[in-house]
């Protein structure tokens, strides 16, 4: 706090802001057109993105990298990938994979992601995004870049594999048959739930059982 203004609040709003302007806008009213970053999280957090949306709290710019490469055209443009072309060809619309990488280069797909520090190996959702931009652009090498916050950097190599875009391919068609029927998809626990917006609509709302003196419980006497 400096003299009436709390600056902590500004920079909040600040971050808030960019991350609104930068976000990948999702049209909630089609079902069919699923974007690639809904289906290698939680597809619970996408349902609910969709359907009852509450804002995501920002903690700093790690979370505006892919975004702000973006939209400063470093990135390319997005690409629809359709799962069910005969459709498409007889004018119906059909699902789609919406995917946009953060840079081509040399044939590559390279995908840039912030980390708190450089991480050992690549994490599971960015892998599954890596994977699915190589089948939907048809390329076959890709890379992922971390870059921590004191600037280090860590990168990982891998070549497309079909069977993991086949998980992706199911997960679409999951998200888009629970959108449509209106159902939440299961939970999928992980390390971010803690983190997640949603976190009171998948587990326990309220604390269960009461409180205690830490002295009572251990037979010793207040005295």
């Amino acid at each position: 706090m400096m003299g009436d203004r709390d600056f902590r609040s500004v920079i909040k709003t600040a971050i808030e802001s960019i991350g609104r302007e930068l976000d990948v806008k999702v049209d909630v009213n089609d079902p069919n057109t699923i974007h690639l970053h809904e289906v290698t999280r939680c597809l619970r957090r996408s349902y609910y993105d969709r359907t009852e949306p509450l804002d995501v709290r920002r903690s700093g710019f790690n979370e505006l990298l892919s975004g702000l490469l973006q939209k400063y055209g470093y990135g390319t443009e997005h690409v629809d990938y359709p799962l069910d072309p005969d459709m498409d060809r007889q004018g119906q619309d059909g699902v789609k994979i919406r995917a946009r990488a953060d840079m081509m280069v040399d044939d590559a797909v390279i995908l840039f992601r912030s980390s708190d520090k450089p991480p050992r190996n690549p994490k599971a959702s960015d892998i599954l995004f890596l994977n699915a931009c190589l089948w939907i652009y048809d390329k076959f090498d890709g890379i992922i870049v971390y870059i921590s916050g004191d600037m280090q950097e860590s990168s990982f190599s891998a070549t497309r594999d079909k069977k993991m875009f086949e998980e992706t391919v199911r997960r679409v068609r999951v998200l888009t048959d629970l959108l449509r029927e209106k159902k939440a998809p299961i939970i999928e626990p992980s390390s971010l739930c803690e983190s997640c917006q949603y976190y009171e609509k998948c587990y326990i709302k309220e604390r269960v059982g009461k409180s205690f003196n830490i002295k009572e419980l251990v037979g010793i006497n207040k005295d």
